[in-house]
């Protein structure tokens, strides 16, 4: 029995962590459009400043959708095909454990007596657990129609590490941006 606990313990953290680092994307778009037409793109700024996050991870996420459209052939313009814009949501998450597993070191029980060792510690303290899910949300507008054409999103977990959350940014945006263009069907 206990190893049956351990096993799944270890599942569910394993299942927790790699969920943590993963980048959920989805994307929707106008069928009517045909986008081999678009060659050009600019940013909206309108959008982009309605946007509520620092200017600094705007900036970020500007120069990461910039550097996807370039690679997949469009060219910035002062007299684009489309319209680049972005907005963003996040979510507090937080999450109580009310097991502890691990090693109980020695301590004083109260009324039960000493207690140490490996095992489930029926007297340790909740675990409490707080994450920020960020959504992102890059709109592709006809310039001329001001129409919105293409929307992808990507909801995953952020971080405030300066480092990680570049990496973060490009990889929430790589993810979007290759569902971009869509596959059209003949």
């Amino acid at each position: 029995m206990r190893n049956i606990l351990k096993t799944t313990s270890l599942l569910i953290i394993m299942l927790v962590v790699s969920s943590c680092n993963s980048v959920r994307v989805a994307a929707d778009f106008d069928r009517n459009v045909n986008f081999r037409e678009y060659k050009t793109f600019a940013f909206f700024k309108t959008g982009i400043d309605k946007a509520e996050i620092s200017d600094l991870d705007k900036r970020r996420i500007l120069r990461a959708i910039e550097a996807e459209l370039i690679a997949k052939g469009y060219t910035k313009s002062e007299n684009p095909d489309i319209l680049v814009s972005i907005f963003t949501k996040s979510n507090q998450r937080v999450d109580v454990y009310n097991n502890y597993w691990g090693y109980g070191g020695w301590g004083w029980g109260g009324f039960y007596g000493p207690r140490w060792g490996w095992g489930w510690d029926y007297y340790g303290q909740p675990n409490v657990s707080t994450s920020t899910e960020g959504v992102l949300y890059i709109d592709l507008l006809d310039a001329d129609k001001k129409e919105l054409v293409w929307q992808g999103m990507g909801t995953g977990y952020l971080t405030q590490n300066v480092d990680k959350k570049i990496e973060r940014i490009n990889e929430f945006v790589s993810e979007i941006m290759a569902k971009y263009p869509p596959l059209m069907e003949k």
